[in-house]
């Protein structure tokens, strides 16, 4: 049985083979390319199975796959680096300036969305409307770090990307707590997400998880910056970062408050306030450099397990035509939450030539959506719901990734 440490070890190694072939080969985005030859690299091994069914290579992978607790992986071990790290560098002064679009298209738009994209799935899917309002929970938050690994390759007004990067990395804490409310509608006798709620009940919860994940933020924030002032060795500085992570997101889930949403207010706090005034321009300098790198791995890995979890998806006859006909219904529903906010916004303040169209198109789905889907209670819907995530994730990875630069150079003036 392979230990933690071996399977590591097998991540690593992979996600350094398939990068250095997508360098030398593909030459696409890095992201994008690592789930490229993930992708295919699993296809090809179910291939092969299928041809020479006495092999038994993709029972084995799929064996060691299904063993990968993604929904954990994710949700509570990478996450907190991954948010921490790309709310480090997002400028305070720049999100204050669109505070209110990226307020209202975190919380309006991802509720909006999830309704759409509900009431559309379960007339596409024929699936209880709870358990469709689940999928558009799940499925409505862009994710963070796919659009930030888009961000860092394409070249946006910056305006633009403020509201594109600053919803994407607050309207995870809105969504899990709808998500978190539909399931225990939909699935009330279990899944541990809880059980039926009144109406008093989602808004205790709401308050708890959303606006408690921001006040502990801002003071995981600010008792970091404390040592950080009175310190100056930039080992100890990093060091001091990885404690508030790993520490502050541990702790916050035990608080049961949102530990995504307090990684990034620690994360803008210290990328700005403790930056500017914590640390020496020499800290501060090697404290960036570290967490830049950690975002690329941790961002190389993620893309990687993302390719590789096709092994776990069931793609069955029933299953797989509602999920091709998801992707065109996100997608429209994409654009309707955008643009309904956009256009009663738009009688107040400016927005870029183009920004409806961008925002749409540029809104991608990534590893959460997978990683709440798998985290769902067993049930009849569940193989329906995981089938639908997982392609309209890499629809959304690969071809809306691929081509939302063009799209940005031909539209935004």
């Amino acid at each position: 049985m392979l230990t933690p440490f071996h399977v590591a070890a097998i991540l690593v190694v992979l996600t350094a083979a398939f990068a250095a072939l997508n360098h030398h080969l593909l030459r696409l985005p890095a992201s994008i390319g690592l789930l490229v030859v993930a992708l295919a690299a699993s296809l090809a091994t179910m291939g092969i199975d299928a041809l020479v069914p006495g092999l038994g290579i993709a029972g084995m992978i799929r064996s060691q796959v299904e063993a990968i607790d993604f929904d954990a992986t994710l949700m509570d071990g990478m996450l907190g680096f991954l948010l921490f790290a790309g709310a480090l560098h997002v400028d305070l002064g720049d999100l204050k300036a669109q505070r209110w679009v990226v307020a209202v298209m975190a919380s309006v738009g991802v509720v909006l969305s999830t309704a759409l994209v509900g009431l559309g799935y379960a007339w596409l899917a024929g699936v209880p409307i709870a358990v469709a309002l689940v999928f558009g929970a799940l499925i409505s938050p862009t994710d963070p770090v796919a659009v930030l690994g888009i961000l860092k390759v394409v070249t946006v007004p910056k305006s633009l990307e403020v509201k594109i990067a600053g919803e994407s990395l607050f309207n995870d804490g809105v969504a899990v707590v709808v998500f978190l409310v539909l399931v225990a509608i939909a699935f009330p006798a279990g899944g541990g997400h809880g059980e039926a709620m009144t109406a008093g009940g989602v808004a205790l919860l709401f308050l708890q998880e959303a606006v408690g994940g921001v006040l502990f933020g801002g003071v995981l924030g600010w008792l970091t910056y404390q040592v950080l002032k009175r310190t100056d060795e930039y080992v100890l500085e990093i060091l001091l970062t990885l404690a508030l992570v790993m520490g502050g997101y541990g702790l916050a889930h035990a608080l049961h408050v949102s530990g995504p949403l307090a990684m990034v207010v620690a994360g803008l706090f210290i990328g700005n306030h403790g930056v500017a005034f914590g640390m020496s321009p020499k800290s501060a300098r090697h404290v960036l450099d570290f967490w830049h790198l950690v975002d690329e791995v941790m961002n190389a890995v993620l893309f990687l397990l993302i390719g590789v979890e096709v092994f776990a998806i069931p793609f069955g006859e029933r299953a797989l035509l509602p999920a091709l006909a998801a992707v065109p219904l996100v997608l429209a529903v994409r654009f309707l939450a955008v643009l309904l906010p956009v256009s009663v916004m738009r009688l107040r303040r400016e927005f870029t030539r183009g920004a409806v169209a961008v925002m749409t198109w540029g809104g991608l789905r990534g590893g959460i959506s997978v990683a709440l889907a798998l985290s769902l209670p067993d049930s009849e819907w569940k193989p329906t719901i995981l089938t639908a995530t997982y392609v309209v994730v890499v629809f959304s990875i690969v071809v809306q990734g691929l081509t939302v630069g063009p799209l940005i150079r031909r539209v935004v003036r």
